[in-house]
């Protein structure tokens, strides 16, 4: 049976970070603001394209706001650019180096640039920085990587570290379990899932990731169980089509 898979956090989870207000000495450019929000309104809604275009506009009327930068940045991630990405999330840092935040995005950026050793320093950077308004995910961001690279006990450290900072981030658990599983561990991973599941009984990720380690301690019965209902629950959705497909690799 294969196992679920996840990648780095994406920068646009961040967007909650751009609606900050002005600084007291910034003169709002009423232009540059209503590009802002058109492209932010482009982002969330799967535009890149045209957001990076309003963004683009946004900058060149205030090229010394830090979310202007940011934003500029989140549409070149979406659409590939993390080169360009990166430029535009350490302009926003150059701005204002209390912006923390962004450098969960600027991590992001850099390693799936391939620039790996960087983007996990700004993760580090930004989990040991008080001000940081989503440790959290930086750790968990720090524990993907770590996971891809099949650094299974860091990995596992820092996803712990993510829980224990939000017991509610579905992706630090699932993330913690694939770790365990890569350590030979999979008969740890079922109670972790367990207690995460009863805290978000109807997350289909973390349904499918502990029919997985059911499967992968011999419980077949309750791992089909899972996977039916997720089926049940998402016919034709993605975590639908995934059930399915690892029903098709279940023993009866």
């Amino acid at each position: 049976m294969t196992r679920p898979t996840r990648r780095l956090a994406p920068a646009f989870v961040l967007l909650a970070g751009l609606a900050a207000p002005l600084a007291a000495d910034q003169t709002p450019n009423p232009d540059a603001e209503i590009s802002f929000n058109t492209g932010l309104t482009h982002l969330r809604e799967g535009r890149p394209q045209l957001a990076l275009e309003e963004f683009k506009k946004a900058v060149k009327g205030d090229d010394k706001s830090p979310y202007f930068q940011k934003g500029l940045g989140l549409a070149y991630s979406q659409l590939g650019r993390y080169d360009d990405a990166a430029a535009a999330f350490r302009k926003a840092l150059q701005i204002n180096p209390y912006y923390v935040d962004v450098r969960n995005d600027l991590g992001t950026a850099l390693v799936l640039a391939g620039k790996r050793a960087e983007g996990k320093a700004e993760f580090v950077t930004a989990y040991n920085d008080p001000t940081n308004p989503s440790p959290d995910l930086s750790a968990r961001n720090l524990g993907q990587a770590l996971l891809e690279e099949k650094s299974y006990a860091e990995a596992a450290n820092w996803f712990r570290s993510a829980v224990n900072k939000n017991r509610s981030l579905v992706d630090a658990h699932t993330g913690l379990a694939e770790a365990l599983v890569g350590l030979g561990k999979p008969e740890e991973a079922v109670p972790v899932l367990e207690s995460a599941l009863k805290e978000a009984p109807t997350s289909l990720p973390l349904m499918i990731s502990l029919a997985d380690a059911y499967y992968r301690t011999g419980r077949f019965t309750e791992a089909r169980k899972n996977l039916e209902e997720v089926s049940r629950k998402d016919p034709v959705g993605p975590a639908g089509k995934r059930a399915a497909e690892m029903l098709k690799h279940l023993p009866r």
